[in-house]
């Protein structure tokens, strides 16, 4: 029994090692959820509507979020797996590739959201009002998205930036920027929404203006600490000084990370389909919902962080050869993430009659997202599990795999069964989101079957 334990639990080392990763993003994580939770509770404050708008023009912006991190996903795989190896000149080209990239996407974001924006926001309002006022709603919405756009474009060259400093294993930096521009915001929050300071009260637009600084606020520390550090990232040395990139690794590149950019892009509009179904249950729903997915960032940060753990320390042992060692690391991960994930479910049941109060929001909402809270506890164990397997597939460069266990098993299995549930049945709200929560048991079963087999277990830069 013992025996069989050692090879999911490690020794002192090693996860001195996994915290020495982690705390950073931790904290980083936290904190942004943290203040993410206290902006969504002064949102909420001005009222039901105000609080679904901002969710609404959010859950649009999430596919842009998400297109990002795919992207840049496919880059960092090799950018793990260069610094493991020690190739300097690798790191410095996939961080122009991550440049191109972001540049290009938020060009693209930008015109999508000025054509299509408002058709997309007023999707989410054709339920019951509950009392509410739609177009005040829409109208709310449609201004915090073109507020927000002008933060598209610092948000995906942080990601350039932080990304590729973590390949390296550094997580510091990045962390003291988060922070920064998380204080910016909150700060910002307080003066804008409310009218503190002498500035103007205004409300769910101010919180879009403190989000769009603190965005700003970021860029300009991390690229600041990046480029006065040089001696220690030399792969940020003569970085600007050739645009230039191999073909040979663009390719390789490209052909890893388009399963991912197109994974996230269809992953974040089935969550966002998704929620446009659930929101056929009145804007009470969308309201529940959007304080329960801020509670759930706040409970999850170790999920997520987790999730880059495995990115990390997996890819860069791949890249270095150590395949052995590797599969070693990926199973005590997974064994680490498992245990703490059904902690953090138990606490998150425990606390959820108390986080609805926090709003201003009626109690209907309030005893909504009480239930909602408590189906997000108990299924954590299940989806912290599917998370860690998507980036350990991911961490062998097995993209295309990935795409088909994240979003085509997403599309065909749980946003049809939320289509269907909304659609063809007069279920309240609560069956249906546990329903679509718990069908996720399938995919634990085929993350497991696949990480028993060892064959995401690769190296993808010995011939780049």
């Amino acid at each position: 029994m013992r025996s069989r334990l050692s090879r999911f639990i490690g020794d002192k080392a090693f996860y001195k090692s996994v915290l020495m990763l982690l705390i950073p993003m931790l904290i980083q994580q936290f904190i942004t959820s943290f203040v993410s939770l206290l902006d969504n509770i002064m949102v909420g404050s001005l009222g039901t509507e105000a609080i679904s708008a901002a969710s609404i023009a959010n859950q649009v912006m999430m596919v842009f979020s998400l297109a990002v991190f795919g992207g840049m996903s496919g880059a960092s795989i090799f950018g793990a797996q260069f610094y493991g190896k020690g190739d300097m000149d690798g790191m410095r080209h996939t961080f122009r590739v991550k440049m191109y990239f972001g540049v290009l996407i938020s060009a693209a974001a930008i015109l999508v959201y000025l054509i299509f924006g408002e058709g997309f926001i007023a999707s989410f309002l054709k339920g019951e009002s509950n009392g509410g006022d739609l177009d005040l709603t829409l109208k709310s919405g449609c201004n915090y998205l073109n507020i927000m756009l002008w933060g598209l474009p610092p948000f995906a060259l942080v990601q350039v930036y932080a990304g590729t400093l973590r390949e390296s294993g550094e997580t510091r930096a990045p962390m003291f920027a988060g922070i920064c521009a998380i204080l910016t915001n909150l700060l910002g929050n307080w003066i804008l929404i409310f009218g503190n300071l002498g500035a103007p009260k205004l409300g769910v637009e101010g919180a879009a203006i403190a989000t769009v600084v603190s965005r700003y606020v970021e860029l300009a520390i991390v690229t600041v600490h990046a480029h006065l550090h040089t001696s220690k990232y030399t792969f940020f040395t003569g970085a600007y000084r050739s645009l230039y990139v191999p073909g040979r690794l663009v390719t390789r590149i490209i052909r890893t990370a388009a399963p991912l950019l197109v994974n996230e892009i269809l992953w974040s509009l089935g969550m966002t389909f998704i929620n446009q179904f659930y929101s056929s249950r009145g804007l009470n729903a969308v309201a529940a919902l959007n304080i329960n997915g801020t509670a759930y960032n706040l409970f999850c940060v170790i999920m997520f962080a987790m999730g880059s753990a495995v990115s990390i320390m997996v890819g860069q042992r791949l890249g270095a050869g150590k395949m052995d060692e590797a599969r070693d690391v990926d199973r005590k991960l997974i064994f680490l993430t498992e245990v703490i994930h059904v902690i953090i479910g138990a606490a998150m049941i425990v606390t959820a009659p108390l986080i609805p109060r926090l709003y201003n929001v009626s109690e209907e909402v309030r005893e909504l997202t009480r239930q909602l809270l408590t189906i997000v506890g108990l299924s954590l164990p299940i989806h912290s599990f599917a998370h860690v397997a998507y980036f350990t597939i991911r961490s062998g460069g097995r993209t295309v795999i990935t795409f088909f266990f994240d979003a085509v098993y997403t599309w065909v299995v749980t946003v049809l069964l939320a289509f269907l549930l909304t659609r063809f049945t007069d279920w309240p709200i609560v069956q249906i989101y546990f329903c679509v929560m718990f069908i996720d048991i399938i995919k634990v079963i085929i993350g497991i079957l696949m990480i028993r087999s060892d064959f995401w277990a690769r190296n993808v830069v010995n011939d780049t």
